[in-house]
């Protein structure tokens, strides 16, 4: 296994030749992390719930270095057998990024319960069950690092996502905990929490809206997916090898 944990090498991320595992890769933020971690020498497996055309265009310009594999975040055993997929396709995963999520907005009092258990089982019972499946593996390799992708939602309330924030806040509570229970087998555990950034779940926020939160934001603008994903690669990378438990917020100030 390459040393991803950091805790031994001090060679920058592009010389790391390790296999990363990103959850809903085909586009937003998940494709712009495996574009990525493609350009820096990694190999990497994705799952989403259909293909697309840069998934196809992956497949074939990478053949030998990118996987991908259906799956479906509320159906956590299609998620956790796609994990399984891609260990047995590359024989490890020294980097999670538990990336892939879903925002569907409405007010709490008349949310329908089918609703509300619909974006826990997407955003927190899917994450966690590869989360679970990727650990096993990484205390067998003996390291590893998972980044769990996060919302700034989950650190200062917003009207109409409250289930929403509910699951990510559940997964700053699962990076605290296995800092602490796989730290000792070499893995390090941490959370980037984005803010609001150009992506499909902005999309749909309107003008006025937008404009809001741009005042609100101390820089004075959003931010987009090369930011985040700078941070995801800087947690994943060998810099930040006595890093784990953390929560990073890149916000441009908004929550400060």
């Amino acid at each position: 296994m390459s040393d991803v944990s950091g805790l031994s090498d001090t060679s920058g991320p592009s010389e790391a030749s390790g296999v990363a595992l990103v959850s809903g890769g085909s586009r937003g933020l998940g494709r712009t992390l495996v574009t990525r971690l493609l350009a820096e020498g990694w190999k990497v497996a994705t799952f989403s719930r259909s293909a697309g055309d840069f998934v196809e265009e992956t497949l074939k310009a990478e053949p030998d270095r990118f996987f991908w594999t259906h799956a479906d975040l509320q159906e956590p055993d299609t998620v956790r057998e796609a994990a399984k997929a891609a260990i047995r396709h590359f024989g490890q995963v020294d980097l999670l990024v538990n990336n892939a999520g879903v925002l569907d907005q409405g007010l709490f009092v008349t949310m329908p319960p089918r609703q509300v258990e619909a974006l826990i089982t997407a955003n927190l019972t899917s994450p966690v069950a590869l989360a679970q499946v990727v650990a096993r593996s990484m205390v067998a390799a003996g390291g590893g690092v998972i980044v769990n992708v996060s919302s700034v939602n989950a650190v200062r309330g917003y009207r109409g996502v409250a289930a929403y924030s509910a699951a990510k806040a559940g997964l700053d509570g699962l990076t605290h905990s296995l800092a602490r229970e796989l730290g000792p087998a070499g893995i390090r555990v941490n959370t980037v929490v984005p803010g609001f950034f150009d992506s499909d779940m902005t999309s749909v926020v309107t003008p006025e809206y937008r404009e809001r939160i741009r005042r609100r934001t101390p820089l004075g603008r959003l931010g987009d997916h090369q930011e985040i994903a700078d941070a995801v690669l800087y947690l994943a990378s060998p810099r930040s090898g006595f890093v784990t438990g953390q929560r990073l917020v890149i916000d441009g100030g908004i929550t400060c």
